[in-house]
């Protein structure tokens, strides 16, 4: 068998009759989880120990136990990958079809993504765009430690994940750019169709030609870096925001080809946080899960009446799906970095969120959602 021709199994699909099956709760939540700095650290030793393999990628991969081994999560659509380089290595090229978020939470170096080089220190962020080529170098004098977080699980799922090692005529070059055009594509031969849109009906629906749909607009994805040392100056200002402020300090890093959805990639939003001393967020919840890494400070979360307590190198699987939650500081300032799914569940219009429990849900992106106090609270 090959790319071209494949062996399949004769097979018939079945009818599940749900005839007056009423509504109920079939989902499977994800208990929350906390790997502590000490696994997290145990595991960076483990492959700083191991030699350099061949194609320069010494990682593991923080599973959940409720994962399937063909899609290996650590949140249902969501992997967390543990990557470790020394001092003077660096990675063959690679490439596949999903989206990152990089996260350096130790050491510092540089990665070459779509031809643009972005030089990295501890709790930097940037993204990576859909099959772009890119390598990791070590060009520090420590160990460098990321955090990668994808949606592999989602693409595996789907069985459409399409990773590539050292791709073939490909070279790390930047995408090509995109000319913007303003108001229709006539211009474009190959997107003309001889009868063009056509409306249908009155409420706006419209018939697109094969021309356009297998030539859509695009919009060329680039990969953007976040130096935390310029997020932390902005972020430290929201300390100043009082204790009765019933909103989250934190900051969304976005990227702007996401527009509505607010993410970093198509799929993700990437969140920084500060939390002062006892601060203790209101209950709320939504579908989209996160995973928070606290770098700084201590507190607890509660997740669906479960106390779970946390410090700094902790990574936790702190929101599954529609699970009551919130979370608190104790005596000291916490910094973390938060990813959700949002995004995704804006496209998909299947985000609900209830940030007031004691209000009704709302489906954000499709209707207005939720405002803060912000006016009332310190500058």
């Amino acid at each position: 068998m090959n790319d071209f021709r494949k062996d399949f199994q004769e097979m018939r699909a079945g009818f599940a009759d749900r005839t007056g099956h009423e509504a109920g709760d079939e989902n499977v939540y994800w208990a929350p989880i906390v790997v502590t700095r000490g696994e997290i650290d145990a595991e960076i030793e483990r492959l700083a120990s191991l030699p350099l393999p061949a194609n320069g990628r010494r990682e593991s991969l923080i599973v959940h136990p409720l994962a399937k081994a063909a899609a290996p999560g650590f949140a249902p659509g969501i992997q967390v990958k543990l990557s470790v380089l020394k001092p003077g290595e660096k990675s063959a090229a690679f490439r596949h079809n999903a989206t990152e978020v990089n996260f350096c939470i130790r050491g510092s170096g540089s990665t070459l993504v779509a031809g643009k080089r972005i030089a990295f220190a501890r709790y930097d962020v940037w993204n990576h765009p859909s099959y772009a080529v890119y390598r990791h170098v070590n060009d520090g004098k420590d160990l460098q430690v990321r955090l990668t977080y994808s949606n592999v699980p989602l693409l595996q799922h789907m069985q459409v994940y399409l990773p590539e090692d050292e791709p073939k005529n490909e070279t790390e070059a930047e995408p090509h750019p995109v000319e913007e055009e303003k108001g229709s594509h006539a211009g474009d031969p190959r997107r003309n169709s001889p009868y063009g849109m056509i409306r249908i009906g009155a409420d706006g629906g419209m018939l697109m030609p094969y021309e356009i749909l297998i030539n859509p607009e695009a919009v060329v994805s680039r990969p953007l870096h976040f130096p935390w040392k310029e997020v932390k100056r902005e972020l430290d200002k929201l300390e100043a925001l009082g204790k009765d402020y019933v909103g989250r300090r934190l900051y969304m890093m976005y990227n702007p080809i996401t527009g509505r959805t607010n993410g970093i990639t198509p799929n993700f939003f990437a969140t920084m946080t500060i939390r002062p001393p006892k601060i203790v967020d209101r209950p709320h919840r939504h579908v989209s899960a996160a995973i928070n890494y606290y770098f700084q400070g201590t507190g607890y979360s509660t997740v669906a009446g479960n106390r779970y307590e946390w410090g700094p190198g902790d990574l936790m699987l702190s929101a599954p799906g529609w699970a009551v939650h919130n979370h608190a500081s104790n005596d000291e300032h916490v910094y973390e970095l938060t990813v959700q799914d949002q995004p995704l569940h804006i496209t998909m219009e299947s985000l609900l969120w209830q940030e007031n429990l004691k209000k009704p849900a709302a489906l954000l992106g499709s209707e207005p959602g939720f405002e803060t106090n912000r006016s009332k609270a310190a500058a």
